[in-house]
């Protein structure tokens, strides 16, 4: 067993400016460098605001892992999952996690699979992976939508993953209830640690509910933010190591 700090990022998206959120990513991963933390995950489009319509007109709002733009995530110097827009096989964008290691090296590349409603108009899914591995512990990764489908998470479990990491966006509204069920659910099927990185304020359509949270295996919950407005969660995991 391994003792092991995530963070999430909590924070509402300037709309449509990579380069102001990715300051905004940077600033936070910095503090959570400084706080000890390993890995730190980002709320669903959180390069871009969430605005498929936007993304969909503006091809400048797609970042490759390679794209400049980001380079303050690649210095971070924690292993950092930024959840954007990047061009998918077929020309139409996807909802993609990068994943930057604390050298700056591209751990893992995710496409979301399960698209919602709206999304479909705009975006192409994914079709699998979705896991990395850092100091010998290994994440899974699902954004949103995804985390309503087992299989999802259920795969990376079975290939080792100790620890689930989820880009959201959860409404006030209806959205509260399914942050506050999905998650546990989730880590007490796969006996996997669940981190949730929310939006909180307005975020497109909806209203972002905060909330972002850790829960363990067992489903209960380690630790939670609130929906007051942005902040950084940091929390320490015992977690299983392997190769």
């Amino acid at each position: 067993m391994a003792q092991v700090r995530v963070a999430a990022a909590q924070f509402e998206c300037v709309v449509g400016d990579v380069v102001a959120n990715v300051r905004q990513i940077a600033e936070l991963a910095q503090e959570a460098r400084a706080a000890g933390s390993a890995v730190m995950v980002c709320p669903e489009l959180a390069l871009t605001g969430y605005e498929p319509g936007l993304i969909g007109q503006d091809r400048t709002l797609w970042t490759e892992a390679e794209d400049a733009r980001l380079d303050p995530l690649r210095g971070a110097g924690i292993t950092v999952v930024v959840n954007g827009a990047a061009a998918g096989p077929g020309g139409r964008p996807q909802i993609t996690s990068t994943v930057y290691a604390p050298d700056g090296s591209v751990a893992a590349v995710y496409a979301k699979e399960h698209l919602y409603e709206n999304e479909r108009e705009v975006f192409e899914p994914g079709s699998g992976g979705g896991r990395f591995w850092a100091d010998g512990v290994g994440y899974s990764l699902a954004t949103c939508f995804d985390n309503h489908f087992p299989e999802v998470s259920g795969r990376n479990a079975a290939q080792g993953c100790r620890v689930h990491l989820a880009s959201s966006l959860y409404g006030t509204g209806g959205g509260r209830e399914e942050r506050r069920t999905v998650h546990p659910a989730i880590a007490k099927a796969t006996g996997m640690y669940v981190v949730l990185a929310n939006h909180v304020g307005p975020a497109g359509p909806w209203t972002g509910c905060g909330g972002s949270a850790v829960w363990a295996p067992d489903g209960t919950v380690v630790a939670e933010a609130d929906e007051s407005g942005p902040r950084l969660l940091v929390a320490d995991l015992e977690v299983e190591t392997g190769d």
